[in-house]
């Protein structure tokens, strides 16, 4: 397969198989319960991806480590900021702010928060497809360990967004609808990555440290929050185990991939 076959191919099929799982979730009325597991699973698998796989990397591109160093810690206090401006929002379990309040109306808003929540998504679903053309423009396999951390934090936060969706007064179909149309604004932004990053080697080395930043945030700031609402021993441990399977899920596609 061709660089370009490959970008497409992880974009296109990881947006449909989030959206695909997160609809499968959403339905369920065990929901939470798997929620909370998805969730330790993804914090494992966008760390593994970032220490094991996209930070390597970025080192041996770079002529400069600490100006890499100095991208990461500007890529999380722009997401910081960025999430505090409500321009890219995260929810990912189901008592979060957003859900809350959506849960507490007697009536429907006529979908303006769920198709904000689109908005954000597409949004944040593009850029994600930039990280991926950046990453397989890199190597295959680093571009493969990248999909994959991509695709294990879209499911609950798609899961999220299709709560949202419902509860905002979209039908079952058009909240689907909707999330598949917004999955491929990563297709979008993975062919855009291809053609212009190709042009500028240089800036793949930044552009996979914002990569980097953005799933440390996403990881520490967004989701080990939620898992320290379940205290109990018994939910610490599954949290742990399903983190650790979740690093080592990428190290296993990374070795597997290299071969």
């Amino acid at each position: 397969m061709t660089t370009l076959a490959w970008i497409i191919a992880a974009t296109a099929l990881g947006g449909v198989l989030s959206v695909l799982c997160a609809a499968a979730f959403s339905l369920n009325g065990r929901t939470h319960h798997y929620l909370n597991g998805m969730v330790s699973y993804a914090i494992g698998a966008l760390l593994g991806a970032v220490f094991l796989n996209i930070l390597p990397e970025a080192m041996t591109l770079t002529k400069n480590i600490t100006a890499l160093s100095a991208t990461v810690l500007f890529g999380i206090l722009l997401f910081f900021v960025l999430e505090k401006l409500v321009l890219w929002r995260h929810c990912h379990h189901e008592h979060c702010e957003a859900h809350e309040l959506l849960a507490s109306e007697k009536t429907h808003d006529h979908g303006r928060s769920g198709m904000m929540i689109m908005l954000g998504d597409t949004f944040h679903n593009f850029v994600d497809g930039i990280i991926i053309a950046a990453a397989f423009l890199i190597d295959v396999h680093l571009g493969m360990v990248t999909a994959l951390a991509i695709i294990a934090h879209e499911v609950p936060q798609e899961v999220g967004d299709f709560v949202i969706l419902l509860h905002s007064g979209y039908s079952k179909l058009h909240a689907f609808q909707l999330n598949i149309i917004s999955s491929f604004a990563s297709v979008a932004g993975g062919i855009l990555g291809y053609y212009t990053l190709q042009s500028m080697q240089n800036w793949i080395p930044t552009l996979l440290g914002l990569a980097a930043a953005s799933m440390i945030y996403v990881a520490v700031a967004d989701l080990i929050p939620g898992l320290h609402k379940r205290a109990k021993l018994q939910d610490t441990l599954q949290q742990v185990v399903l983190i650790a399977l979740g690093v080592g899920t990428v190290a296993l596609v990374g070795t597997l991939a290299a071969h």
